[in-house]
């Protein structure tokens, strides 16, 4: 990171559009925008009040490049803790490139990935955790998404983590008191009320690593497998809920050999959709390998959304059941009959009460015609069960937080041990620290520049 310089760089996407802003950080920056602007009124940026915007011309070479406004926020009250001026533009990649150009010809250096938020983080605008959800509600892609990048940005996480910390530091704190005095045999922390204030901490880091696997398939989409037999009509199906011809759709058998994956978002919710190949006797060696495929990716699935062929016999059906029921566990289990345009009412009917009690959430549909698909999102949605991420609520969704509080887990339940044990306060007092540490890490109290570099290397330039 250039700590001691004026970093630049353009904060909006990469190519042309109806606004750009350029952004600028650090001390003198405001001098450095007087420099190349000149206001309406002629008073410098300098002399105006912090959080506000104005209007002028950027100039180069004597001419005027662009007409812009220019917003200002002073030290500590900005988004990096520094002076921040912000530069809005026309969207030509002309006058984009030539703004910056400007600043970096004056002195100012391009900003690196993430180094404004990286910033914010080193001058105690936000913690760590918090300036990871910056990255998370830029890539925010449907409500659920973005209702967890802004709890985690507003602190809530953060917050319950300092709450933990606290209660650590007062623990860990009376037990090397004791060890002060080693010869007075005095006991200044209750062993008793010591743990029952660590097993209740314990069920509290282990409710926040167990939020993980809701957290998780908020941010990365909802696992599916589309399965079934070959020419059911999942291909077709896929498609149809991306809308795109993501897969090809051919009337020749095993045409689908390897696994097709996308997202999508369904009433809010982002799913990662799985077409796997079709299930079905076959000595094709690569076919088999895909099937193999189909098999893991069920494993690997919150739900498993199974395409039959409404036209084929009761007995087929339950047949093909035989092999896909075994390997369902705790996925669940939705049953899509898909070309029902083709059957009359009366089987329609016997198939409603076929596997009934095994497979209770079924639907029919007709992928050709474009029939019930919406009913099936809202089925695939309703059986997700993804509980509506509330204003307040902690939930961890970043695999970092998890491998932290699943560390701080071990230690806590060693501390748990140790006062069953009867163990000494050095021994203890390792165990605590060792909890703090890993809780410190997720915060950023506890950091390396190893650490730091890979979570902002993955920023975009300009945040």
């Amino acid at each position: 990171m250039q700590e001691n310089n004026i970093i630049a760089a353009i904060s909006t996407p990469a190519g042309m559009g109806g606004i750009a802003i350029v952004r600028l950080s650090g001390d003198g920056c405001i001098e450095l925008a007087d420099s190349v602007f000149k206001p309406v009124g002629n008073k410098k940026l300098g002399e105006q009040k912090a959080n506000t915007v104005h209007f002028g011309s950027i100039m180069k070479d004597n001419a005027i490049l662009d007409e812009a406004l220019v917003s200002i926020f002073k030290a500590p009250r900005s988004f990096t803790g520094e002076d921040v001026v912000e530069i809005s533009c026309h969207g030509s990649i002309y006058i984009q490139q030539n703004i910056l150009q400007l600043f970096i010809s004056k002195g100012a250096v391009l900003a690196q990935p993430g180094e404004f938020t990286q910033r914010a983080f080193l001058n105690g605008r936000m913690d760590l955790s918090q300036a990871e959800s910056v990255a998370d509600l830029i890539a925010s892609s449907s409500a659920a998404t973005h209702r967890l990048a802004m709890n985690q940005m507003r602190g809530g996480f953060s917050n319950k983590l300092a709450e933990l910390r606290a209660e650590l530091l007062n623990f860990v704190s009376l037990v090397e008191l004791e060890l002060d005095f080693p010869e007075e045999d005095v006991e200044f922390a209750n062993r008793e009320r010591l743990k029952e204030t660590a097993c209740n901490m314990e069920l509290h880091i282990a409710k926040l690593a167990e939020s993980f696997d809701l957290g998780n398939a908020v941010k990365h989409g909802i696992p599916v497998a589309i399965i079934g037999e070959t020419n059911a009509g999942k291909s077709t199906l896929l498609n149809l809920l991306l809308h795109e011809e993501k897969a090809i759709v051919s009337d020749i058998h095993g045409t689908t050999r390897d696994v097709i994956e996308d997202t999508v978002n369904m009433h809010g919710l982002t799913f990662r959709l799985m077409d796997t190949a079709g299930i079905r006797d076959t000595v094709d060696e690569i076919e088999s390998i895909g099937m193999e495929r189909t098999f893991k990716k069920i494993e690997q699935a919150h739900i498993v959304l199974w395409i039959a062929d409404a036209g084929a016999t009761d007995e087929h059906i339950g047949d093909l059941a035989e092999k896909i029921l075994p390997v369902i566990r705790n996925q669940k289990l939705v049953l899509a009959f898909n070309k029902s345009d083709m059957i009359s009412a009366e089987r329609k009917k016997n198939k409603e009460r076929l596997l009934k009690e095994e497979i209770p959430e079924r639907i029919f549909i007709s992928a050709k015609y474009e029939q019930g698909i919406s009913e099936l999102e809202s089925l695939l949605a309703r059986v997700a069960n993804i509980p509506e991420i509330g204003e307040h609520d902690v939930i961890v969704a970043n695999v970092r937080h998890y491998a932290a509080l699943e560390n701080a887990l071990d230690a806590i339940r060693r501390v748990v041990e140790g006062l069953n044990l009867h163990l000494s306060g050095d021994l203890l007092s390792r165990d605590i620290r060792d909890c703090m540490h890993y809780l410190g890490e997720i915060t950023g109290h506890i950091s390396t520049d190893e650490i730091l570099r890979n979570i902002f290397g993955k920023f975009c330039i300009g945040k």
